[in-house]
């Protein structure tokens, strides 16, 4: 790796003050699109969706576990597939140690998949999580909230996502949903997010930015393929710049669904 440029720690220190007046700038805005996340309406939930988790059959309003708030990541591992996708596993390994600080302020997590409760567990042990993963299998839950999608759905190649549409068909997306429960119980959804809203919890990258290489992602047809399953980074393929992004395969198939073109601009 090369320098970009090498100057004297005067002008060093002249470029990085300049920086320091936009990223506190950066830090306002932002601020500030929080007070506006937090002043959205809310709109209560009366559709009784059911999860199966490790405690049995769990209502949304029981999922808060007695908490008046509630974050539900929508992770991507559909019925059959082999593994969960790379991408949410790369946020997941973050989820763990945030727990006991959510609890403290009122906030309960738990993540949701519409794979059935044996195949979700069978992976979440395999990567060590000990956060709440439930199932929401054969219920409208991911349709509902924009993470799942039919055949009819996806039938003219594009998939309704992010408060728009996608240039591929995909049959599950990530995303984001904050709910919370007033005195009489009553649930509502405040807030969702989805495509590159969850950068800010995927921690790696807040990291990268941090590094001369930076996320190091513009050569790659689709930027997040170097991405490995925390214990796939030894025995995993070598990087092939030019892969576009494909689902996890079947487990009981050889082959998974068509590739499609992703980048970074498409989830923007």
């Amino acid at each position: 790796m090369e320098p970009t440029r090498i100057a004297s720690r005067e002008d060093w220190l002249a470029a990085r003050k300049a920086l320091l007046a936009e990223e506190k700038a950066l830090t306002r805005a932002r601020d500030e699109i929080s007070r506006k996340r937090r002043a959205l309406p809310w709109v209560r939930i009366d559709k009784p969706y059911v999860f199966h988790g490790p405690q049995g059959r769990e209502t949304l309003a029981e999922l808060f576990a007695g908490r008046s708030q509630l974050i539900i990541y929508h992770f991507m591992l559909a019925p059959g597939w082999e593994h969960g996708c790379p991408s949410c596993s790369f946020l997941a390994d973050t989820i763990d140690g945030t727990l006991v600080h959510l609890a403290a302020r009122d906030v309960t997590f738990a993540a949701v998949s519409r794979a059935p409760l044996a195949e979700i567990r069978r992976f979440q042990q395999r990567m060590g999580w000990r956060f709440t993963w439930v199932s929401s299998h054969g219920s409208d839950f991911n349709y509902d909230f924009g993470v799942s999608f039919t055949p009819q759905q996806t039938a003219g190649g594009t998939t309704p996502y992010n408060y728009g549409e996608l240039p591929f068909p995909a049959e599950e997306l990530p995303g984001t949903s904050v709910f919370a429960r007033d005195d009489a119980g009553a649930v509502y959804h405040t807030y969702s997010s989805y495509g590159r809203g969850g950068d800010l919890q995927l921690t790696a990258y807040n990291y990268l930015d941090l590094v001369p290489k930076g996320r190091d992602e513009d050569g790659l047809a689709f930027t997040m393929s170097w991405v490995r399953h925390h214990d796939r980074y030894d025995s995993g393929p070598a990087l092939d710049p030019a892969a576009t992004y494909q689902p996890p395969k079947r487990a009981e198939s050889c082959c998974g669904p068509a590739e499609a073109k992703v980048d970074a601009q498409t989830f923007a």
